[in-house]
């Protein structure tokens, strides 16, 4: 029999830093390094939201995660070539080939993340009781976007130190993977310490798939699964365009619609008052899904995610660059991320339900990159096209669908809400 919930308060927040830590790197700093390397808006956002492909396509090999080797090897496996791809992009930024070969080096990091992903919510389900999968889901969101921040706060901050260090910001975006890597490395070292080897029980063995094949078919065989679907593609239609050009928004002078903000400030405004909020917020989702079910919360999380969108729009048209109405903005952003993301999560936790749970998040979640990647894919294109202030006007409308799918999806109102004897 397998002890649930074993020392889950030490490895629920190594294991989701380590998963967050790598997705930043690829799908937000690449965009602020390219960015202060002298690339268009258009070509960040086309070239780095491909980079998101890997995550779209998981659920391809997610069975595999699910029939070969344990959860835990794969995890430890993945964040290690993680750890590595980021020293190679470190040591190649310097060369005449740095473009082609630093994107190599972030598919490769993609890659690993993703993997890592479907291992590491997998272990989670596994590991975690239903109740516990809810009241944790707050802490796993906030160590997530701590390792978001400190991938677009902390190691942007030191970029932007070592730019004005240097006046050299090809050394200094090299110095800064190089750091980026080493974190990495710290981390699978963290997880190799503190995870528990669950999948050693024999129960936990027969709950494994039985084919490749049945993995995608009992998924899509669930009830209500189309208008599942759409409510994850659309769920982030805002967000997924706002979270390319925040950045650009910040760094672009305002002779062009920007903020004109330096490359430390936004790693500053990310990296401080903003990480307060954010654990707040997620944590605060988190045990209010477990408090009173998921039903209850859904609505005011959904526009808890969304409300930050309105602001970027509201900076775009007014054109201010005070720091009161920019770090106001981004304490919003953090807490409604915080916050709104835990009532997704849970959702995505119930669509998983039943066997092949492992595999079925991986395909949930798989539609969701594929949610955030194809309008990120255009968000370059849009926003040179509208302009800043249009662009996050666009941005503010286009998270009406979701609002709209959410009557028509169907959940029990009270899915992990913290059973009697566990309260």
């Amino acid at each position: 029999m397998i002890q649930k919930n074993k020392w889950a308060w030490a490895w629920v927040p190594t294991l989701y830093f380590a998963q967050g830590l790598p997705y930043a790197l690829v799908v937000t700093v690449s965009v602020i390094m390219y960015k202060r390397l002298g690339f268009s808006n258009s070509d960040l956002g086309l070239y780095t939201s491909l980079l998101y492909l890997p995550w779209v396509i998981k659920p391809l090999w997610s069975p595999f995660v699910d029939l070969k080797s344990t959860k835990r090897n794969w995890f430890l496996g993945m964040q290690l070539l993680a750890s590595v791809a980021l020293f190679a992009i470190g040591l190649t930024l310097p060369t005449n080939i740095f473009f082609v070969t630093s994107l190599a080096c972030f598919w490769m990091v993609a890659f690993a993340s993703a993997t890592n992903d479907i291992a590491t919510d997998g272990y989670y389900m596994i590991g975690l009781t239903e109740d516990k999968q809810s009241f944790f889901v707050g802490m796993r969101s906030v160590f997530y976007k701590l390792a978001n921040v400190t991938g677009q706060g902390l190691l942007v901050v030191l970029a932007g130190f070592l730019e004005n260090k240097y006046g050299d910001n090809t050394k200094a975006w090299s110095y800064t993977m190089l750091c980026a890597g080493s974190i990495m490395l710290l981390m699978t070292l963290s997880n190799f310490i503190v995870t528990p080897k669950f999948e050693s029980s024999e129960a936990i063995a027969l709950e494994k798939p039985k084919s490749f094949w049945e993995v995608f078919v009992s998924f899509f065989k669930k009830p209500g699964m189309g208008m599942a679907i759409a409510f994850i593609l659309f769920f982030r239609l805002g967000e997924s365009q706002l979270v390319k050009m925040a950045s650009p928004f910040l760094l672009d002078p305002t002779s062009v619609g920007g903020l004109g903000y330096s490359t430390s400030e936004v790693g500053t405004i990310y990296g401080t008052i903003g990480v307060v909020f954010l654990t707040v917020g997620g944590i605060l989702g988190g045990i209010l899904i477990s408090r009173d079910g998921l039903k209850k919360w859904m609505l005011p999380m959904l526009i808890s995610l969304n409300a930050p969108n309105a602001l970027y729009a509201l900076l775009a048209l007014t054109g201010s660059t005070e720091a009161w109405a920019v770090t106001g903005t981004v304490i919003v952003e953090q807490f409604g991320y915080g916050f709104g993301i835990a009532g997704f999560m849970v959702y995505l936790i119930y669509i998983a339900e039943g066997n092949s749970k492992t595999s079925h998040y991986a395909l949930a979640t798989g539609f969701m990159a594929l949610g955030m990647m194809l309008p990120g894919l255009i968000s370059g294109y849009m926003q040179e096209w509208l302009g800043y202030d249009g662009f996050f006007i666009w941005v503010v409308l286009a998270a009406l669908p979701a609002f709209i799918l959410l009557r028509y999806i169907k959940y029990p109102a009270n899915f992990g809400m913290a059973k009697e004897e566990d309260k």
